[in-house]
């Protein structure tokens, strides 16, 4: 069973990458990362990325690519990530209008297959990313995160360990259900409260237990993500993140 990857959500260092992208790049690598999960282009083409991340030595394994881009271009879209290298990607957020049980959902249905049925073509998977708002229950009494990839069989899931936790359910737990079909799983660390982030193993989330059955359910990666750090540095929070995973030996 081979070691997930180790990728670091470029959106916990935005305030930093906004400055200087080269220079955040370059730290990155030099914290130990050899991977990142993109959260937008820096008003880059594909290509002029790809040469920068190149330049620094830095693959990417996922991306956050947002609906509004598929709904403008779905193929086009696709071979930009494809260009990148880019493994998978997710849709990080749908409204609740868009997702199952939603006065949108049909439409946004149609979009998805289109989406699932490109990024098969070019060889990569196409994952949802949760937040809270996806546990809300439908009538039937399903989560409509259940009810997203239930409808939708060749959509894969990118669990976010902490907003599984932040709606008082267990991530590990809720990472099994999915086995064979999380191939990343977001580690996200808070506070007893789940209201301020923390660095991956610094917050009340049991991560050896989530990582354990992420790495049971066949992850291939895993993302270490700060929405806002708190008493130090987003560079810094990265860097705990990632001593601390390599401590458990990945």
């Amino acid at each position: 069973m081979s070691k997930p990857a180790i990728a670091l959500q470029l959106y916990t260092i935005r305030d930093f990458t906004e400055k200087d992208l080269r220079g955040t790049l370059q730290k990155v690598k030099e914290i130990g990362y050899n991977n990142v999960e993109l959260a937008g282009m820096y008003n880059l083409s594909a290509s002029e990325l790809k040469t920068l991340l190149d330049e620094v030595d830095l693959n990417v394994i996922s991306a956050h690519v947002g609906i509004q881009a598929f709904e403008n271009d779905v193929q086009g879209t696709i071979n930009d990530y494809k260009t990148l290298g880019c493994k998978f990607i997710g849709i990080p957020w749908l409204d609740t209008a868009n997702l199952p049980g939603g006065e949108n959902w049909v439409t946004t249905r149609a979009l998805l297959v289109k989406i699932l049925a490109a990024g098969k073509a070019a060889g990569i998977p196409i994952m949802y990313h949760n937040h809270a708002h996806e546990f809300e229950k439908l009538p039937s009494g399903e989560f409509i995160l259940d009810a997203l990839f239930a409808d939708l069989p060749e959509m894969e899931a990118e669990i976010d360990s902490g907003w599984v936790h932040a709606v008082d359910l267990c991530p590990a737990a809720y990472i099994k259900q999915y086995a064979g079909r999380c191939p990343v799983v977001h580690l996200k660390d808070t506070d007893k409260n789940a209201k301020e982030d923390r660095p991956v193993g610094q917050g009340t989330q049991d991560m050896p237990a989530i990582t354990k059955a992420a790495v049971e359910s066949g992850a291939k990666c895993f993302v270490a993500e700060l929405d806002n750090a708190v008493g130090i540095t987003s560079l810094e929070a990265a860097k705990q993140s990632f001593d601390y995973l390599k401590s458990l030996g990945f």
